[in-house]
C-alpha cells in the first residue's frame, strides 16, 4: 500500500509530489518513511489514529442527519507540507488582509469614508444581511473588530495561493488543528522531529493573551468566558476544548445576566462579573433586546453593556459584513485603499450577480462556474456548476434572477492535491487550507492551519458538513 510508485499527481499541483514523480522540497523524509513501512502498517496506523481521535472526543455534529448527532471528523494520516518560503508569503498576505478588513469595519460603522469615496458601493454594504445598523457610531475595545479570523486559501494548478473566502464571524476548526498535531506526533515521531515542523500548540495561550488584552485597563485579572450556544451546536467540542485549554469558563446565555450595566456569571457563590467574552454565537442570537427577540441562546442587555465598555467581545458584532461573499470581490480595492499596497494574496476572479453584465455572463455559463450565496457557509447555498444537473442549474438561475444581490460566482479552481489513504491505496485528493489569525496587540498567524480534504474522488467540496475530512499541516 505504501508505494508511491504508481501515484499520479494528475493535472493538478500536488503538495508532496512534483510532476516528475519526485518528492517536493521537505517531503523526502516523510515519503521515504511511508515507503519503508511493512505492508498493511500504514492502514494500521490510520485506524489507530482514528481510534485515538474518537477517544479524545474529537467529534462534530451534523444537522438534519438521522444517524445520531456526533461524528468523528474524518482524518487522513498523510500530512500536507508547506515550505518556509511559501508560508512567509501566506503570513504576510494574511496580516495585510486582516489589517485592511479591520480598518474597513471601523470605517463603515463610523466615518464611511470608503463609501463616500465610492470605492465600495454604499448600497451593497447597507443592503447586506450582515450589516448591523446597531453598530454604527461604535468603536470596540482597542479598536479591533476581527479578533479571530479563519481565511480559506486554495492553491491553483499554477502553484499560486488564492484567497477563496474570509470568515470573520465565528470561524471554527482550530481544535482539529491542535488535536491532529497530537496524533501525527505520535504516528511519525522521528520524521516530525527531523522535519523541523513549526509548533501549533501555543494557540490557546495566544488566544488567551489576545482576550486578556481586550479587558478594561483597570482590570488586573480579567474574568473571561467562552460563550457557546450549547451542546447541540456543531462546534460544541471546540468551544469546550478551547475553554479548557485556556483555563476559562464555558458559559451559555442562561448562565449570564446583566445587572447594574455589567455582565455577570451565575455561580454557586452568587454573581461574578465577566470582563471578556469569546462568543461563538451568531450576531442574530446574541441579545434578544437588540437582534432576534425570539433568541433563547443570548443574553438580554449584553449589547448595552458592550456599548458602554463594561464588557469586551471577540469577535465584535457586525464583523459579518466583511466576510459577505459579495463584499469579498472588493477586498483587493479595500486593501489598496487602507494600506496603499497591492494584495500579497490575490482573490479568485469573481463575478457579482447584481452587476448586469456579470449576471448575464454567470447565467450563460452556470455549467462552468461555482455560484455562492452571500452569507451562507459550510458548503451550503452553493452550486458547483461542472458537477450539477440541468435541473439544479435552472433552479439556481431562478434564485439569481430573483435576488441578484445575494449571489456571486467564480471559475472552478483546480484545487491542489495531497496523497491520501483510500482503502489499501494512496490516491490524490483535493485540499484547501484555513489558517487562523489572531488580532490583539499585534496580528499573529498560527503556523499551519486546517487542511481540509475532499475525501470523495474528484470532489472539490472540502467542508466537514459535506463529507470532507482533515489533515495535519506541517509548516517547515
Amino acid at each position: 500500500m505504501q508505494s508511491f510508485a504508481g501515484y499520479d499527481p494528475g493535472d493538478f499541483f500536488d503538495e508532496l509530489i512534483a510532476p516528475d514523480g519526485t518528492p517536493r522540497p521537505g517531503a523526502q523524509l516523510l515519503i521515504d518513511k511511508i515507503a519503508s513501512l511493512p505492508p498493511g502498517d500504514l492502514a494500521m496506523r490510520q485506524r489507530a489514529a482514528e481510534a485515538l481521535l474518537l477517544k479524545m472526543g474529537i467529534t462534530f455534529n451534523v444537522y438534519g442527519r438521522d444517524e445520531g448527532t456526533e461524528k468523528i471528523f474524518p482524518f487522513d494520516l498523510i500530512p500536507r507540507i508547506v515550505p518556509a518560503a511559501d508560508w512567509a508569503q501566506i503570513e504576510a498576505g494574511l496580516k495585510q488582509r486582516i489589517f485592511a478588513l479591520n480598518e474597513f469595519l471601523q470605517d463603515i460603522y463610523n466615518d464611511k469614508k470608503i463609501l463616500k469615496d465610492k470605492v465600495v458601493p454604499e448600497d451593497l454594504v447597507l443592503s447586506s444581511r450582515t450589516y448591523r445598523k446597531e453598530c454604527e457610531g461604535f468603536t470596540p475595545p482597542r479598536r479591533i473588530w476581527c479578533h479571530v479570523t479563519g481565511t480559506d486559501l486554495v492553491r491553483d494548478r499554477d502553484g499560486r495561493f488564492y484567497v477563496l473566502e474570509d470568515n470573520l464571524r465565528c470561524p471554527s476548526g482550530v481544535s482539529y488543528v491542535l488535536e491532529n498535531r497530537q496524533v501525527l506526533k505520535r504516528t511519525f515521531p522521528q520524521v516530525f522531529e527531523a522535519s523541523k515542523v513549526r509548533p501549533v500548540d501555543d494557540y490557546p495561550n495566544k488566544l488567551l493573551e489576545m482576550l486578556e488584552y481586550l479587558a478594561p485597563d483597570h482590570v488586573a485579572k480579567p474574568t473571561i468566558g467562552v460563550l457557546t450556544p450549547g451542546i447541540y451546536n456543531s462546534a460544541y467540542f471546540e468551544h469546550s476544548f478551547l475553554s479548557q485549554q485556556m483555563g476559562v469558563e464555558l458559559v451559555e446565555g442562561q448562565d449570564l445576566v446583566v445587572a447594574d450595566g455589567c455582565v455577570h456569571m451565575l455561580t454557586t457563590k452568587g454573581l461574578k462579573r465577566v470582563d471578556v467574552l469569546y462568543r461563538r454565537i451568531d450576531d442574530d442570537f446574541i441579545d434578544p433586546e437588540v437582534f432576534r427577540p425570539d433568541s433563547l441562546l443570548g443574553v438580554p442587555g449584553l449589547i448595552g453593556a458592550y456599548k458602554t465598555g463594561r464588557i469586551a467581545m471577540a469577535n465584535a458584532p457586525g464583523t459579518g459584513i466583511a466576510d459577505d461573499k459579495v463584499i469579498y470581490a472588493y477586498v483587493p480595492k479595500i486593501i489598496a485603499y487602507y494600506t496603499g499596497e497591492e494584495p500579497i494574496l490575490p482573490n479568485v476572479p469573481t463575478y457579482i450577480c447584481r452587476d448586469d453584465a456579470d449576471r448575464a455572463c454567470v447565467l450563460a455559463h452556470l455549467d462552468q462556474l461555482v455560484v455562492k450565496a452571500a452569507n451562507e457557509s459550510g458548503g451550503y447555498g452553493m452550486l458547483v456548476g461542472p458537477h450539477s444537473t440541468q435541473a439544479e442549474r435552472d433552479a439556481f438561475a431562478g434564485k439569481i434572477k430573483a435576488e441578484p444581490r445575494n449571489y456571486m460566482a467564480q471559475p472552478t479552481i483546480s484545487l491542489s492535491r495531497v496523497p491520501t489513504i483510500v482503502g489499501d491505496r494512496i490516491e490524490g485528493r483535493h485540499v484547501d487550507l484555513r489558517p487562523y489569525v489572531l488580532f490583539g496587540r499585534e496580528i499573529y498567524v498560527l503556523p499551519g492551519g486546517l487542511t481540509r480534504v475532499a475525501l470523495t474522488r474528484g470532489s472539490l467540496v472540502v467542508n466537514s458538513s459535506q463529507g470532507g475530512g482533515s489533515k495535519d499541516t506541517w509548516v517547515l
